[in-house]
């Protein structure tokens, strides 16, 4: 059993960007905040990774391993221990980020 996340959910890029997401439905409410689902964007700003000194920020994340158990609206929700990979402009993975900030009353699988 995991958390599932809610939109006051932070993700902290491996190179200490900071990510916030935009819940995409605003049906299901975790103490008040939108439960997130798989579909659900993620913006990072503040990432200040460099390849051999040419800027390659993550920007984005792709969502891995959400819940096989619960939907919301048909799409999986999230988990606090679905994967969230931070990616540059390219969608090229640059490693996992880590989720803080999530809900800790409502499980799932």
């Amino acid at each position: 059993m995991a958390f599932l996340l809610d939109a006051a959910t932070q993700v902290i890029c491996p190179h200490g960007g900071q990510g916030i997401a935009t819940p995409s439905q605003q049906k299901v409410l975790l103490g008040g905040s939108p439960a997130l689902v798989s579909t659900d964007q993620v913006t990072i700003a503040g990432c200040s990774f460099n390849v051999s000194g040419a800027p390659s920020p993550c920007l984005t994340v792709q969502w891995l391993a959400p819940a096989t158990r619960v939907t919301v609206d048909g799409t999986p929700a999230l988990l606090s221990t679905s994967v969230a990979l931070c990616t540059n402009a390219a969608a090229v993975p640059q490693g996992p980020g880590t989720l803080t900030g999530f809900q800790t009353r409502v499980e799932g699988q």
